[in-house]
């Protein structure tokens, strides 16, 4: 079965400008081409176009798409890092989910600051020059185990590739 981009693009839902950029960022390997240059895919092209699509809705970056499809294809060792990794996303949700709680909670009380009647004088306007958000950044930091993970990962893949794994 192969299939051109545009075939490719119906069967998984994904465009064909994010086919090309997947394809350039090596999360798809080049297909082969035709005698008019078209690109025709194997058959496996949809299988791993959902796996990229459904990395990417679940939030993981394209490097780690890139580190997980690489896993996939050559497993070298046990899979620990990759549950390790779900941990981290969903830690990831709950800070968001925090930091959007507390949102609500400013924007209810900011409801309440101004009436609608007042010219020039609105009391949400005001508060919003006196608030101090410093909470909300800290609980949507990033924490380093993100890039502790890519590192043992990465180094566990090409590790194997060296050796032929």
């Amino acid at each position: 079965m192969n299939l051109k981009i545009g075939e490719l693009a119906r069967k998984t839902g994904c465009s064909t400008a994010s086919l090309r950029f997947y394809e350039k960022e090596g999360l798809l390997p080049k297909p082969q081409r035709t005698e008019g240059n078209y690109r025709l895919y194997g058959e496996n092209a949809v299988q791993r176009v959902n796996f990229i699509q459904h990395c990417r809705l679940l939030g993981f970056s394209l490097e780690e798409t890139r580190t997980l499809l690489s896993f996939r294809d050559n497993p070298c060792s046990g899979c620990s890092w990759i549950n390790t990794l779900v941990e981290k996303h969903i830690a990831r949700i709950d800070r968001q989910i925090a930091a959007l709680q507390h949102f609500k909670q400013h924007f209810e009380n900011l409801r309440f600051r101004c009436d609608g009647k007042r010219s020039g004088d609105c009391g949400i306007l005001k508060s919003l020059d006196e608030l101090d958000m410093s909470c909300c950044k800290q609980i949507l930091t990033e924490d380093d185990l993100q890039v502790q993970i890519k590192k043992t990962a990465v180094g566990k893949i090409r590790k194997s590739e060296k050796e032929g794994n």
